[in-house]
């Protein structure tokens, strides 16, 4: 833990065990006082201040991207920026995350659903000038297949004809793939079979357009070219490893006049320490993420009017690595999955509403419902691991559970949840298991080359529909991640997405959940979210909470007047003189 945070949390534990003793009522009369240490702590944590003019909108977004080439970007942190930089031939609207208009203006279906005709807008421009052509919309979605560029999300478009053969590498031709420029404002896209969520695809930023002039003149080092070409809202300004995105408004884009907000900056801030102060303070406008609240502070927080809650298609659970001993016996993993107490963790832990999951797919997810999977039995748990071969978990071998942590170490989500499952597997198994925190980056590209034997994992729908959830673990997607194949799941979640009865569609897809969740259990789910973020709705407008957390940037502005700090000084104390003064030496 960063030793900052770390000397904060003491006094914060020291100021509930004093008001507690004295007969106050904590947190509530020691909450300025935490305020004042938090601006202190937060400078401790920044370092160096830049003198440059402040961006019209602040947005804390939790942690560094990974990357914001679309066909890399896998974060939600990195797609809030990337969706604003780069833009598909459909974009969702703020209000209903529903797929609407974007680089296409209008589009027409064929009769069978399979076969879909975009015309583009006849005034898009790069940022730079140049015209967007329906070729380029060919190249993006082709270099996105391509199994070169290496993109987890390619399985979004393997719903067109051919493209997964052509990622497979059994068709070498990419004109043979089921989407073609036809002129320079119109494009054919050829299914396999009728999508019902293809528009929303559309909209997804593995679809977005990217500039093909300048990735085939500068290569891997395309995102550092000055100015980038976008093919959305903003512009890329700069990039400042551990400090910022910045982004400008594009006065080329077709809609730029609905474009509020010149000027946007995304922190990459992991301390809820920090984030709570910067937003106090007046230093940010928006914060996304519940990992960006101080734990101890949530009861308070969640009664006030800036802090906003609201149903969320997401999920929170552990991945094995099924290819690695002892997980590679489904006893094992169902003997963990029923040792753990998720009520537990949702009362104790996260304490927002969240709830306890024994299926996969979030419920409210449209025309889907889930079956049950195996819940909470620690003595059916101790009988699977004992015919495993570990009875009492004599013989179970140590093993490591990974999971991502930003500053503000132990209070973040993630190690909390880690240590009560250490815990939970300890006292009702008797195994241990060694806590592996790591960072962001490594986290990532460690699930991805499965260098991991457990790990915290979560996944947020990129649609409204079951199968943005369930075809994540078909033997081929690229978020797969477990090292799990079943031949039966994968033909399930492929005659469901033909399927064009309803009712038989959501029969075919339950019994494939059912494979997952209890008859193989290479996950765990641990609970669903429930979407959270703050910000003053009173002078930030154009943010609409909708079950896909989806806030579109174009679509957001401020208000004029004071600033949030100014607007009420007596709950957003200064920092003290002393820790306020810029780091000379940065």
């Amino acid at each position: 833990m960063n030793s900052a945070t770390s000397a904060l949390y003491q006094l914060w534990r020291g100021l509930r065990l004093v008001t507690k003793r004295s007969g106050l009522s904590a947190p509530r009369r020691v909450f300025p006082v935490f305020l004042t240490l938090l601006s202190a702590a937060s400078l401790l944590l920044t370092g160096c201040v830049r003198n440059e003019p402040r961006a019209d909108l602040v947005i804390i977004n939790n942690v560094e991207p990974e990357s914001l080439d679309p066909a890399l970007a896998t974060g939600i942190a990195e797609m809030r920026i990337v969706t604003s930089v780069f833009e598909g031939l459909t974009r969702l609207d703020p209000k209903t995350a529903l797929p609407i208009p974007g680089l296409a203006e209008r589009w027409e279906i064929s009769p069978d659903g399979r076969v879909y005709t975009f015309h583009l807008r006849s005034n898009l421009v790069w940022s730079t000038g140049e015209p967007i052509k329906a070729d380029d919309v060919v190249y993006s979605w082709i270099r996105a297949l391509d199994p070169a560029t290496a993109c987890d999300y390619a399985g979004q478009l393997f719903y067109l004809k051919n493209a997964e053969d052509f990622t497979a590498g059994k068709i070498k031709d990419p004109s043979l793939v089921g989407v073609h420029a036809l002129d320079p404002l119109t494009l054919r896209v050829e299914l396999n079979n009728p999508t019902a969520f293809f528009l929303d695809l559309c909209a997804f930023q593995t679809l977005a357009v990217v500039p093909r002039q300048t990735i085939e003149k500068y290569g891997d080092r395309w995102l550092m070219v000055r100015p980038l070409p976008a093919s959305g809202a903003y512009e890329l300004v700069d990039w400042r490893i551990n400090d910022k995105v910045r982004l400008r408004k594009n006065p080329r884009y077709w809609d730029a006049a609905n474009t509020r907000t010149e000027v946007v900056d995304f922190l990459p801030i992991g301390s809820p320490a920090t984030a709570l102060n910067l937003y106090e303070t007046g230093g940010a406008d928006i914060v996304w993420d519940k990992d960006l609240v101080p734990n101890e502070l949530l009861d308070v927080l969640l009664k006030r009017p800036d802090f906003h809650t609201f149903p969320y298609l997401g999920i929170y659970f552990i991945r094995f690595n099924v290819t690695r001993k002892p997980f590679d016996d489904v006893r094992v993993r169902q003997a963990l999955a029923m040792a753990i107490d998720k009520e537990r963790i949702t009362r104790k832990i996260t304490k927002a509403g969240e709830i306890p999951a024994d299926h996969f797919t979030p419920d409210g997810v449209a025309r889907y419902h889930s079956p049950k999977g195996l819940g909470y039995n620690p003595e059916k748990a101790r009988q699977l691991l004992a015919e495993a071969g570990y009875p009492g978990g004599k013989g179970f071998p140590r093993f490591p559970y990974m999971f991502n942590a930003a500053a503000g170490g132990a209070a973040q989500i993630h190690a909390k949840i880690a240590v009560e499952m250490q815990q939970m597997w300890h006292d009702e198994l008797g195994i241990d298991v060694e806590l592996r925190p790591t960072e962001w980056k490594v986290y990532l590209a460690n699930q991805s080359k499965m260098d991991f034997e457990t790990c915290r994992a979560s996944w947020i729908g990129d649609y409204n529909d079951a199968d943005t959830f369930l075809n994540l673990f078909m033997s081929n997607g690229g978020n797969n991640r477990t090292g799990w194949s079943n031949p039966r799941y994968d033909d399930l979640i492929r005659q469901a997405d033909r399927e064009t009865d309803l009712a038989k569609r959501e029969q075919l897809f339950q019994e494939a959940e059912t494979i997952l969740i209890r008859d193989e259990n290479p996950i765990i789910p641990l609970f669903f979210y429930v979407g959270f973020n703050y910000f003053d709705d009173t002078r930030i407008k154009g943010i609409y909470q909708n079950i896909l957390d989806n806030h579109p940037l174009n679509a957001i502005w401020i208000e004029k007047g004071p600033t949030k700090a100014a607007t009420s000084p007596a709950a957003r104390p200064k920092p003290a003189p002393e820790l306020a003064k810029p780091n000379p030496n940065p």
